[in-house]
């Protein structure tokens, strides 16, 4: 049986589509990644293919669930991963979004069924996104690196090029193979604060939404996150009262995220080139 079994087409061609991934596992400390995906989900996105889960898990590892439906009746809930897409109506492009659970085997062949779903549906972009751990305070905004090994999109985006090196996820090989076969793609990792790291973490996948956002000029409605990420922040703040190691550490933390900060603002001089290069990218749109 084929691995990527489809339900249905798009309710019309999409236009320009941009497919955006998470995968729950090492990339996604927190959930913060896979949440921000669902986030841009909605309500309103259509289910269109799943990926058969029994050639890529270890159930040993990722244990299947029992449910029950609506009806009473018991099923067999696997682990998911589900291709949807959403259209937006008065914007250039539409979204398709793939969001699961990373698999434990059979990896090139896993990113082989990500191709097909790109080939299929016209993909123009890929956005990957994850979180990894750091030493950051919960109570500053969550630093974002995007990056992209495409030339053209590194300039256009003012993106860098990756430099890590090292142990990797099947974001890192869907990565790799993309660029063999030149599918454009950016990847955007958030650090998340270690200390609580066990927890959903909305102010990363809200961090993670502002970024695509900004990159692509396609709206995610992260505002609508605020108020979750106060409550967030409120229940952090109130497990670490009375633990003075916490706070110092944290104290910490903030001191030099802010040194850090405050030394790579930009002068007026970068603003103006970053000014410049937006205006050539955008000169004649609308």
């Amino acid at each position: 049986m084929e691995p990527l079994l489809w339900h249905c087409r798009p309710p019309k061609a999409l236009r320009s589509p941009i497919l955006v991934t998470a995968w729950n596992g090492w990339f996604d400390v927190g959930g913060a990644a896979t949440f921000a995906v669902e986030a841009m989900r909605g309500h309103e996105a259509t289910l269109l293919a799943s990926i058969d889960a029994e050639e890529f898990f270890d159930f040993n590892e990722c244990r299947p669930k029992l449910r029950f439906d609506e009806a009473g009746n018991r099923f067999v809930e696997w682990p998911p991963n589900e291709v949807y897409c959403r259209e937006l109506n008065n914007h250039k492009s539409d979204l398709v979004l793939l969001g699961g659970v990373e698999p434990h085997l059979r990896w090139r062949a896993f990113v082989d069924t990500i191709l097909e779903v790109i080939e299929r549906l016209n993909v123009q972009l890929v956005v990957t996104m994850g979180a990894t751990l750091s030493e950051i305070p919960h109570t500053r905004p969550p630093k974002i690196t995007s990056s992209t090994t495409d030339a053209e999109l590194a300039t256009k985006l003012n993106l860098r090029f990756p430099s890590y090196q090292g142990r990797t996820g099947i974001v890192g090989a869907l990565h790799q193979r993309l660029a063999s076969v030149q599918v454009p793609a950016v990847s955007l990792r958030a650090n998340a604060p270690g200390y609580v790291s066990g927890a959903p973490n909305p102010k990363v996948s809200r961090a993670l939404l502002e970024r695509f956002e900004l990159i692509t000029g396609l709206p995610t409605y992260w505002a609508e996150l605020n108020e979750e990420v106060e409550r967030w922040e409120s229940e952090v703040d109130e497990s670490m009262d009375g633990n003075d190691d916490v706070i110092r550490y944290v104290r910490y933390l903030e001191a030099r995220y802010d040194r850090d900060t405050k030394s790579s603002l930009p002068t007026s001089e970068d603003i103006a080139r970053e000014v410049e290069r937006y205006l050539r990218h955008h000169d004649g749109d609308n």
